[in-house]
C-alpha cells in the first residue's frame, strides 16, 4: 500500500526520511526519483538521521556513492550503515551505465547495509527482489512537494509511522 504525503519545507522533507528510515533494515533498497530539486539529498538526510548513521550527508554527484558507517540508531533499532549513490552522471564516461554500477558492487553492500539510489530508477531494480520506491514531486509554483513511498516486490513495507 502507498504512503503519499504533502511536505512544505526541506525539513518536512528530511522528517519523512527519518521516519522513513524507522521501518528499514540492512538489505533494503531505496530508489528516489523526481527531477532536479525535487528533495532526493534531503529525503536521503532523513534517512540517514533516522539510521543514525555517521558523517555529514552530501550529494555524492561526482563521487557517485558514498558510505556511512553505522551510528547508534534512534529507538533502540539495530545499527545499519547506508549507501549513498547518485546513479545521475552513471554512462557518461563513455562507459554503459550498468557496467559502473556493476563496478560499485551495490548487491555486496545490500548485506549490511540500506543502500538508497537517487536517478536509479529503470537501472538498479535488478539488484534485490523488491525494493523501496520514493517518488518526489515539486510544485514548481507553490515550492510544495509532493511524496509517495511504496514497496515494489517481494519484501514487506509498514508505511511510515506519522
Amino acid at each position: 500500500m502507498p504512503v503519499e504525503a504533502e511536505l512544505v519545507t526541506a525539513a518536512d522533507t528530511a522528517e519523512f526520511g527519518a521516519r522513513l528510515a524507522n521501518v528499514l533494515v540492512a538489505g533494503d533498497l531505496v530508489i528516489l526519483d523526481g527531477p532536479l530539486g525535487a528533495g532526493k539529498t534531503a529525503m536521503t538526510k532523513g534517512i540517514a538521521a533516522g539510521l543514525g548513521v555517521q558523517g555529514r550527508v552530501t550529494s555524492p554527484t561526482f563521487v557517485i556513492a558514498r558510505e556511512h558507517r553505522p551510528g547508534p540508531r534512534p529507538h533502540g533499532l539495530p545499527p545499519v550503515a547506508l549507501v549513498h549513490v547518485d546513479a545521475y552522471r552513471l554512462g557518461m564516461t563513455g562507459q554503459s551505465a550498468l557496467d559502473e554500477l556493476d563496478a560499485l558492487d551495490l548487491d555486496t553492500d545490500l548485506t549490511d547495509a540500506v543502500v538508497v539510489v537517487e536517478w536509479g530508477e529503470g537501472l538498479v531494480e535488478k539488484l534485490t527482489d523488491g525494493h523501496v520506491s520514493v517518488r518526489l514531486v515539486r510544485d514548481p509554483e507553490s515550492d510544495v512537494r509532493r511524496v509517495s513511498a511504496r514497496r515494489v516486490g517481494d519484501v514487506p513495507f509498514s508505511p511510515p509511522p506519522a
